[in-house]
């Protein structure tokens, strides 16, 4: 039975089999000017198996399907499953089939994820309760920082491109063949966007700790969606600090540049693929002492609503539209 847009449970005698599958379309979901396929490997397998980990599962085994144009040759093929088969490896997947066929249109990616836990250990997006607390994993918003800033150069680029264009001027579009983004203390946000790492580590940690989540996703749609889908499956209202919500350095002077707000775009940005889940109030001592996990808030009842408090204690809706 389905958990959520693409999840699933499949019921064995011995262990539960957990099913993820993710399609990803090119100028949809990324963009081959600014990742290369090795990357783009990497991050699809990645995206998948993070999914598992977010029902506290135990990826097994992926299966890889691509449509392909004519401008993709068997090099570039390898290039994407040389990435691919690094994310498996980092966590013991097997890669176990696939397909590939023609397409005129460009690349398109589906990946499936097949996992494993005991029916026990297996956390739904429905569980938690009142006075529960709410924890992440890592910082958010860096992804999309990094993705604002690789459309930033790109625009550069072709902005230049253009002008020497319409100016005739050959030399000036030989010296951009050799263009430089302009990337300089920008490493951390540019590696969150090409390098999503899926958090078996947290995972590994809770289990550790003795420490059973009451609710658990992956954010891949940003913080704000993802808790109010917590809440509403959960039938329960949250209250979230700002002042709680880790934020990285790099993060907060990137948006400073680009005249963002920050919060926002931790709130908003998406593809963090960090943890979003909440714990008993009783392993409060306990999820302290965990490394790079951050308490940012705590369940309510229902009819509270998602509310966010500011740094100067407004309370905002956490509904997208709502939030500035």
């Amino acid at each position: 039975y389905g958990v959520g847009d693409d999840c699933a449970v499949l019921h064995y005698p011995d262990k539960e089999v957990l099913v993820t599958t993710d399609m990803l379309m090119e100028g949809v979901h990324f963009d081959l000017t600014y990742i290369d396929l090795q990357h783009l490997g990497y991050k699809s397998a990645m995206v998948n198996i993070s999914d598992i980990f977010a029902m506290n599962g135990t990826p097994r085994q992926l299966t890889v399907s691509m449509a392909l144009s004519k401008r993709f040759n068997v090099e570039d093929l390898e290039q994407f499953y040389s990435g691919l088969r690094m994310a498996c490896d980092k966590w013991g997947v097997d890669i176990v089939g696939g397909d590939t066929t023609s397409s005129y249109t460009g690349l398109a990616i589906s990946i499936t994820c097949i996992g494993e836990a005991n029916s026990e250990d297996i956390v739904y997006r429905n569980g938690a309760k009142e006075t529960d607390l709410i924890c992440v994993s890592g910082d958010l918003g860096a992804a999309y920082m990094g993705l604002q800033l690789l459309e930033r150069e790109k625009a550069v680029y072709y902005q230049q491109v253009e002008e020497a264009k319409k100016k005739g001027d050959q030399r000036a579009l030989e010296e951009l063949a050799h263009f430089q983004p302009d990337f300089a203390g920008k490493e951390y946000l540019l590696q969150r966007q090409l390098k999503t790492e899926a958090r078996g580590d947290i995972i590994r940690q809770l289990r550790e700790a003795g420490i059973r989540p009451t609710a658990m996703m992956d954010i891949s749609d940003g913080l704000s969606s993802e808790l109010i889908h917590i809440c509403k499956q959960s039938g329960v209202g949250c209250r979230v600090f700002e002042k709680n919500i880790p934020i990285d350095y790099q993060t907060a002077v990137m948006a400073e540049e680009l005249n963002m707000n920050v919060t926002t775009c931790a709130l908003n940005g998406g593809e963090d693929y960090e943890l979003l889940f909440t714990i008993p109030i009783g392993d409060h001592e306990k999820i302290e002492a965990l490394e790079d996990v951050h308490l940012i808030g705590h369940i309510t009842r229902q009819g509270l609503g998602q509310v966010l408090v500011t740094r100067d204690n407004q309370e905002l809706s956490l509904d997208r539209k709502s939030v500035v």
